[in-house]
């Protein structure tokens, strides 16, 4: 009667049911470059780069805290509360009702979650936006988070850390989520003021107000491959000059190749660099604190003693994921004896100086 009631009975159920067996949403994933099909686990397992093309696709800020820490143990920074809806703001729907589906679906507070923890052994402080919360965008709460994680970095004395992805600032905040710019450069000359590195990792996509503020106002600043980093879209600048835009526009490898950022490192080599990288600029804060005693003629560096470009981008480099930069042709580059001359006064052009003695 056992083997009746426990293998025959459930196989004659299966068989005769009609009910769809249950299966997730996300357990295939679509490359948006190549439309290759990956199964979700392999792309998890792949740190979310697509294995036939090499697309990096989004992660959430719990994803790259865990990638970011040794063993993926990290400590959450409580981060103080503000005014959700200060504007009572309401289009389509409220304001609060927006927040509220995206708390559900992150499981986070808001779009920015900050952390400290063990980086190779060395204690950092990093904050990652979360593309999720309403495309990452800046309001009371992200600046808040921001502040905070890097008022923590200053109280610890150590490197922090920035993952920015964001699509601007918070509409339905209006002239408060503005305001969060000024703000967080303040907290960013906090950083420099006590010598700490400040580290800012570009990914997809990072624009408008978090680009014009503190994503740009690193230290050193790193972008994952094929990340879009701009202010305006190339859409809009488009429409805006009516003129074709150049292959990859704003993209990170023709920021690196034009000077904008430092380094294009893929994600699988992106915690071994930034290791290198904070280690190097620790180095010189202690060496700035051993020699505190020493006067300075000026302000000193930023990150303690002066450290040649040339050993960051060795450090760097030695991982292997770092992308070189493209030159850029001459006709592309700025030349200021191609414009008009300024005129020399008849003095000059006649040959005669000025401190020559005038005759009586």
């Amino acid at each position: 009667m056992n083997w009746i009631n426990n293998v025959v009975r459930p196989k004659i159920s299966g068989l005769l049911s009609t009910a769809k067996r249950e299966v997730p949403d996300n357990l295939w994933v679509k490359c948006p470059e190549s439309g290759q099909m990956v199964f979700y686990k392999d792309l998890e397992a792949n740190q979310f780069v697509v294995p036939g093309s090499n697309y990096h696709m989004r992660m959430s800020s719990q994803q790259r805290m865990e990638h970011l820490f040794d063993d993926g143990q990290y400590r959450t920074v409580a981060v103080p509360s503000v005014q959700q809806d200060p504007l009572k703001f309401r289009d389509g729907r409220k304001y609060a009702d927006r927040l509220k589906d995206a708390k559900a679906a992150t499981k986070l507070e808001d779009a920015i979650l900050v952390g400290e923890g063990q980086l190779d052994g060395l204690p950092v402080v990093a904050a990652a936006q979360d593309f999720r919360f309403m495309a990452g965008s800046l309001g009371m709460a992200a600046g808040e988070a921001i502040i905070t994680g890097m008022l923590r970095a200053v109280e610890l004395k150590t490197p922090f850390i920035l993952f920015a992805a964001s699509g601007g600032a918070r509409m339905q905040e209006g002239i408060l989520s503005l305001m969060q710019m000024p703000r967080t450069t303040i907290a960013v000359q906090r950083l420099r003021d006590a010598h700490l590195p400040y580290i800012v990792v570009l990914t997809d996509p990072t624009t408008g107000g978090v680009t014009a503020s503190y994503a740009m106002l690193g230290d050193i600043h790193i972008a994952e491959p094929g990340a879009l980093i701009c202010f305006a879209g190339p859409r809009v600048i488009q429409q805006t000059i009516r003129e074709q835009l150049p292959d990859g526009f704003q993209r990170a490898e023709y920021l690196l190749s034009h000077g904008m950022i430092d380094m294009v490192v893929h994600r699988h080599q992106l915690r071994e660099t930034l290791s290198r990288v904070c280690r190097l600029l620790m180095s010189g804060v202690q060496a700035t604190t051993s020699k505190d005693a020493r006067k300075m003629n000026g302000k000193p560096y930023v990150n303690g003693s002066q450290v040649d470009s040339s050993v960051v981008e060795t450090a760097a480099r030695q991982t292997g994921g770092v992308i070189e930069p493209e030159v850029v042709p001459n006709s592309q580059r700025f030349d200021p004896g191609k414009g008009d001359k300024p005129k020399r006064d008849d003095a000059s052009s006649s040959g005669t100086s000025k401190d020559a003695p005038r005759s009586a």
